[in-house]
């Protein structure tokens, strides 16, 4: 009996995407799996969240490129579980690189609340919008989920996150923060944008919603395994000093 072999059109860059960043977040979980016996104790914990950001989206990537390969649809409710699932856990990485300079649960708990109200709020306005795209619905979902969205950016460029990260008696920490802030602020910002090109967006007239997700897979793979390797270098740095 022959096997169905998944094949790559060579006019579609969105499943050329799909693959690749499957393949391109499997090897990064690999790496900073097997990367956390070089870092000291106290950044193993950190490097183990980087590894599950990068294996769970793998995992995700794994079908959703069978799915897209199949369909040529959006995979919306595969994407939001994955995100549902690696956005907080980015949201983590915050807390435990400031955890030594006194951040608190609480910080945590608001982090993963505000990511969650986020993605939550964005789904409900995605995926259950009319057929034919309610611009009403779009937009009033979308100003929901950039509440969370506007809250994570404010932690990480002025608020709580900021604060501890510039107590830190490790220098590279504050570097460190300042980096994934400007994770959150120019490579999360390509989700709000793509979410505006869908039906009802204010962005709807203005693309084809399909070539979204070329963007949203070359965001994910740059934005999670971006995540894990600041943190991996600051993790390797600190140990050598």
């Amino acid at each position: 009996m022959l096997l169905d072999v998944l094949t790559i059109p060579k006019d579609d860059p969105v499943a050329f995407t799909f693959f690749t960043g499957y393949m391109a977040m499997f090897a990064a979980s690999v790496f900073f799996f097997m990367e956390r016996s070089r870092v000291q104790d106290k950044w193993k914990t950190s490097l183990l969240v980087s590894g599950l950001i990068t294996g769970i989206a793998a995992v995700h990537y794994y079908y959703m490129r069978d799915y897209y390969a199949q369909t040529g649809e959006n995979p919306t409710a595969l994407r939001y579980i994955d995100w549902t699932l690696t956005v907080p856990l980015m949201c983590v990485e915050f807390y435990l690189l400031t955890k030594p300079a006194g951040a608190t649960k609480g910080l945590l708990w608001k982090l993963i609340l505000a990511s969650a109200w986020m993605l939550v709020a964005g789904y409900i306005g995605e995926a259950f919008n009319p057929e034919g795209g309610d611009t009403t619905h779009s937009v009033t979902w979308g100003v929901l989920s950039t509440i969370g969205y506007v809250y994570i950016l404010y932690t990480a460029w002025f608020g709580e996150v900021k604060q501890l990260g510039d107590k830190s008696d490790n220098p590279m920490v504050a570097k460190s923060i300042r980096t994934l802030a400007w994770f959150v602020l120019v490579g999360w910002a390509i989700y709000p944008i793509g979410y505006m090109f869908m039906p009802g967006g204010w962005l709807s007239g203005f693309g084809d919603p399909s070539s979204v997700d070329l963007f949203y897979n070359i965001a994910d793979a740059i934005n999670k395994i971006g995540f894990g390797l600041v943190v991996y270098s600051l993790a390797v740095s600190s140990t050598k000093d």
